[in-house]
């Protein structure tokens, strides 16, 4: 019998950008992902469900994985792979197994968004100190942050920002409770990446 699931999350990226690609490369414990790969995040309770829909997904498709991770309240798995119809059948394995529709998936919500405008220099600093992977935020430079609810359709918040506007990914953090994404650049290019990213997430259907 099959325990069951609530699907947080289930989002197909169709063509991950040179950052973003970049940035979840660092971080994955699997296999590496690439610049124009395509990519499946599914975040599920309880979290320990992640196993048997990666076991599903793997034994059915040629898409690699990325991570599992299973924290206290919530599971997540990512694969990934340059066929996107790899990932399409790899997202119908998951969602077959776990006896789910794509409707059913949580509607992503907006927890908060902001523009700082003409960083100072030791808030700059402070940035950079405390994040690893991304880039450099200059004093000078606009900052956007997004917050949103479940955290790892922030993925599709932060490639869709950097595939309409010339900006620099700082960071983005797809698990726990909420996803954020520090996106910085001139005034203009950080407002095109706002507004991608927010029609990005509220694109997404699903329950409430």
């Amino acid at each position: 019998m099959v325990e069951e699931m609530d699907l947080r999350t289930f989002i197909i990226i169709d063509n991950m950008q040179p950052q973003y690609a970049a940035i979840t490369g660092t971080v994955v414990k699997g296999d590496i992902s690439l610049a124009g790969m395509c990519q499946l995040y599914v975040e599920l309770a309880p979290g320990s469900g992640v196993y048997n829909l990666l076991n599903a997904a793997l034994k059915q498709t040629n898409a690699k994985p990325g991570f599992q991770i299973v924290e206290r309240e919530y599971g997540e798995i990512e694969l990934h792979s340059f066929s996107p119809e790899d990932i399409k059948q790899a997202g119908q394995a998951i969602l077959n197994f776990c006896e789910k529709g794509i409707s059913e998936r949580r509607h992503p919500r907006i927890v908060s968004e902001q523009i700082i405008s003409n960083i100072d220099p030791y808030q700059a600093q402070l940035i950079n100190r405390s994040n690893r992977y991304g880039s450099i935020i200059v004093p000078g430079e606009s900052l956007f942050i997004l917050e949103v609810e479940p955290a790892a359709y922030i993925s599709i918040a932060v490639n869709e920002a950097e595939k309409n506007s010339q900006t620099k990914i700082i960071t983005f953090d797809p698990v726990g409770r909420f996803g954020r994404m520090y996106i910085a650049g001139t005034e203009s290019e950080v407002r095109n990446a706002r507004e991608a990213a927010i029609t990005a997430i509220e694109r997404i259907e699903g329950r409430e």
